[in-house]
C-alpha cells in the first residue's frame, strides 16, 4: 500500500472532517518549484501554499535564520519580554510599504488576525463603527473576517451569526462589469456607500488590490485610487489587504504601488516569512498610535522564529529581485494562457499580474460560470503532477501562484501539463 494512502487512513480517523486538502498525497520534501510526496511522486507547484512560499519551501537564508533562532529561544511573548527581531521586522515593514509618511507596525500570527486588528485600529482611531467591504472579497475565517468575506460555502455556511456593521458593495470586475471603467465602477460603489451607510459612519474601507479567493479579480485602473481619495475626504481609513498580493507576488513589492495608491493601513501575511506564521498591520503613525497601550497584541504575535524567518525572506527577495522574477513569470505564462484562450472557448478571461494569474472558465460564448469544467481541469492537472488551485465566487477560476524562485524549465513543464489537462477535458 502506498505510504500516502496509509497516512490518509490515519488522517481520516484523526483529523476533523472540516479540514480539507486539495490532494491526498502527503509531502516529504519541497523546494525549487516542486513538491515530492512520501511515495516519491514529484509535483510541480503552482500553489506555493496559497501564495506563502514565494522564496521557496526551504530558502537557505530562512532555514539558517530559523535554526539559529530556535537554538537561542523559541518564545518569550513580545508583550512580556520583548526582543530585537520584532522591532527589526516593524522597521522593515515601515520602510517597505507604500507611503512616505511616518509609520508604525504591529505583528500578529495570521492574515485574518491582521485584518481583524486593522478593523479594531480603524474603529478606535475614527470613533466610527461601519466597515465597507466588497463583493467577492475574502479576508479570513475568524468571526469578524467571515462577516467581511463574501462567499458562503465553504467559508461561512452555518457558522453565523456574524459580526455587525459590515457593509458589502460592488467590486470593479472588468470581465463581468459590462465595460465600466474604474472611475465609473468606483462611482457606483461610493454612491451606494453614501446612500446606504453614510460617509460619516465609515471607519474603514477595506479592499484587496487584486482579489484572492474571490477569483483573482483585478479592478479596472482608477478604481483603487478613487476609493483611497474618497476615504481620505470622508475621514475614513483606507486599508489595503495585501495578504495574498504582497511581497513581490504581483511584480512590485505591493500591488497597490502600481497606481501610486498609499493606503492608510496595509495588512500583510502569507509571503512575509517564508512559510512561518506571521501577519502584520502597518500604517500611518497617528492612526496606529491612536490605540491605547495593551489594546493590541497576542501571545504568539511576532513570534521570534517567525520574525527571524521574515527578515531572512525579505532579504532573499531583495537579493534575488523577486519582484522582477514575478514579472518574468508573467511574461512566460500570460502568452501561453492567452493562446490557450484563443483555441479553447471555455476560457473566458485571462487575468492577473506578476505570478498571481488566473483563467476564468465559462460556457462557450457566454459569461456563464463553468465550475464543473474548472474542477475537471484541476483534477486532470493533479493526476499529471501539477498542483493547481481553484477559486472564485462561482468556483470557476483556476489560479496560478508558482513560487517566485521557480526555474523556467519547471514553469514550462507545468504549463505543458496545464494545456494537456484542457485537452483531456474537452
Amino acid at each position: 500500500m502506498p505510504t500516502s494512502e496509509e497516512i490518509h487512513k490515519r488522517r481520516t480517523a484523526a483529523v476533523a472532517r472540516g479540514v480539507g486538502s486539495v490532494v491526498s498525497s502527503y509531502v516529504d520534501h519541497a523546494g525549487g518549484g516542486t513538491l515530492t510526496d512520501v511515495d516519491g511522486q514529484e509535483w510541480i507547484d503552482f500553489a506555493s501554499g496559497i501564495a506563502v512560499t514565494s522564496v521557496g519551501n526551504a530558502a537557505p537564508r530562512v532555514v539558517a535564520a530559523v535554526r539559529e533562532q530556535v537554538a537561542r529561544f523559541t518564545h518569550t511573548c513580545f508583550m512580556v519580554a520583548p526582543y530585537e527581531s520584532y522591532v527589526a521586522v516593524a522597521e522593515t515593514l515601515n520602510a517597505l510599504t507604500p507611503g512616505g509618511f511616518e509609520k508604525r507596525s504591529a505583528l500578529f500570527s495570521s492574515g485574518a488576525e491582521a485584518v481583524e486588528n486593522a478593523v479594531k485600529i480603524a474603529r478606535h482611531a475614527t470613533g466610527r463603527p461601519a466597515v465597507v467591504v466588497f463583493d467577492h472579497a475574502y479576508h479570513g475565517r475568524t468571526n469578524l473576517t467571515m462577516a467581511m468575506t463574501a462567499k458562503s460555502m465553504p467559508y461561512k455556511h452555518r457558522f453565523g451569526p456574524f459580526a455587525g456593521e459590515i457593509y458589502r458593495v460592488p467590486m470593479s470586475y472588468p470581465f463581468r462589469d459590462g465595460g465600466l471603467s474604474g472611475a465609473e465602477a468606483a462611482a457606483r460603489t461610493l454612491d451606494q456607500v453614501e446612500k446606504q451607510v453614510g460617509a460619516a459612519n465609515v471607519a474603514a474601507v477595506i479592499a484587496e488590490p487584486i482579489q484572492g479567493e474571490g477569483g483573482f479579480v483585478v479592478p479596472a485602473d482608477g478604481f483603487l485610487p478613487a476609493l483611497a481619495a474618497w476615504s481620505r475626504d470622508a475621514g475614513a481609513v483606507f486599508v489595503a489587504d495585501e495578504i495574498q498580493t504582497g511581497f513581490c507576488r504581483t511584480g512590485t513589492w505591493f500591488a497597490c504601488e502600481r497606481e501610486g495608491v498609499e493606503p492608510d493601513l496595509v495588512t500583510t501575511a502569507k509571503g512575509i516569512a517564508g512559510g512561518l506564521p506571521l501577519g502584520a498591520v502597518t500604517g500611518r503613525a497617528e492612526i496606529m498610535d491612536a490605540v491605547h497601550p495593551g489594546g493590541l497584541g497576542g501571545t504568539y504575535g511576532g513570534n521570534p522564529l517567525a520574525c527571524a524567518a521574515a527578515l531572512a525572506a525579505i532579504e532573499t527577495m531583495r537579493e534575488l529581485d523577486l519582484a522582477a522574477a514575478a514579472r518574468r513569470i508573467e511574461s512566460v505564462m500570460v502568452p501561453r494562457l492567452r493562446a490557450l484562450a484563443e483555441r479553447d472557448p471555455r476560457v473566458g478571461d485571462v487575468r492577473g499580474r506578476g505570478a498571481m494569474l488566473a483563467v476564468e472558465l465559462v460556457q462557450p460564448g457566454t459569461i456563464t460560470p463553468d465550475a464543473a469544467t474548472t474542477s475537471a481541469v484541476s483534477a486532470a492537472c493533479h493526476r499529471s503532477g501539477l498542483l493547481t488551485l481553484t477559486c472564485g465566487t462561482y468556483g470557476n477560476v483556476l489560479r496560478f501562484l508558482p513560487p517566485l524562485v521557480i526555474d523556467d524549465t519547471t514553469l514550462e513543464r507545468g504549463l505543458e501539463i496545464l494545456e494537456g489537462a484542457f485537452d483531456l477535458t474537452r
